[in-house]
């Protein structure tokens, strides 16, 4: 008989798991490896593309789990086309100064090589989404209310993140979250994360960890901070999520091989 997972990590990988300039992750690899011995899992959430979320997960070996792609607007294997995508290109046009808005469909490779600091191939794989479009505000402040309205009128949800502004049909990470719990049925969970968008994912889990990222403002203070059931890390990216994964686990007595689980 399959026995309860020990613990179920959801992370965000921008400015979290992965450094904001460097996307290593490689301060977070003895956490990492912790978890994978005492049998927890690690579902990656994040605004990439499936691609590109393959890609990661087979060099962090996380294969064996469910990953959360495009801010929750899908998961990985879903087997959807690219309607939701045309969807939301199409409503771009429909609201006003659109044109202040850049998505990912409006750049070449090399201008999101440049805005995100992939190398070509990763831009490459960013680019190829199906459910969500990520871009960059250019207008004035004044505007951006008003085109934001107009889309949620058609169906279309912005959520911010650590470097983009990203239009969806809204569902979140938070959302496609509790069908994975529902799922996997873990003891426990543990969610880390950045990022305004990463906020409901924050509080949805049994402990949260608001990850320090000096690139952007900090998130305000959280309900769950007045309990302590959401912390906050003095260091930034991997670094800070592998001393908070480590200390969680220490927490929870999960330091030593389940021998149950599988």
């Amino acid at each position: 008989m399959r026995q309860p997972l020990p613990l179920l990590v959801f992370s965000d990988l921008d400015g979290t798991l992965l450094d904001h300039e460097s996307y290593c992750w490689d301060a977070a690899a003895p956490a990492l490896k912790v978890l994978k011995d005492i049998g927890a899992g690690v579902v990656l959430a994040s605004s990439k593309t499936a691609a590109e979320m393959r890609k990661i997960q087979a060099e962090m070996g996380l294969t064996d789990w469910p990953a959360i792609v495009e801010n929750g607007a899908g998961v990985l294997d879903d087997e959807r086309d690219d309607r939701d995508y045309q969807g939301i290109r199409a409503a771009l046009a429909e609201a006003p100064e659109h044109h202040h808005f850049v998505g990912f469909g409006d750049m070449t490779i090399d201008e999101v090589v440049e805005a995100t600091g992939l190398s070509v191939a990763s831009a490459e794989l960013a680019k190829n989404r199906q459910f969500s479009e990520p871009g960059i505000w250019t207008g004035p402040d004044e505007s951006k209310g008003p085109f934001l309205a107009v889309l949620t009128e058609l169906g279309i949800h912005a959520r911010e993140g650590g470097r983009f502004l990203t239009l969806s049909k809204g569902k979140t990470k938070a959302d496609q979250m509790g069908v994975i719990i529902t799922k996997l049925e873990p003891r426990h969970t543990l969610a880390l994360g950045d990022a305004p968008n990463d906020v409901e994912m924050l509080l949805a889990a049994d402990c949260g960890v608001i990850v320090a990222n000096p690139h952007r403002a900090p998130l305000p203070r959280l309900s769950g901070e007045d309990d302590g059931t959401i912390t906050r890390t003095t260091a930034p990216g991997p670094k800070g999520w592998n001393a908070a994964v480590l200390a969680h686990l220490k927490s929870l007595n999960l330091t030593q091989t389940d021998t149950t689980h599988g």
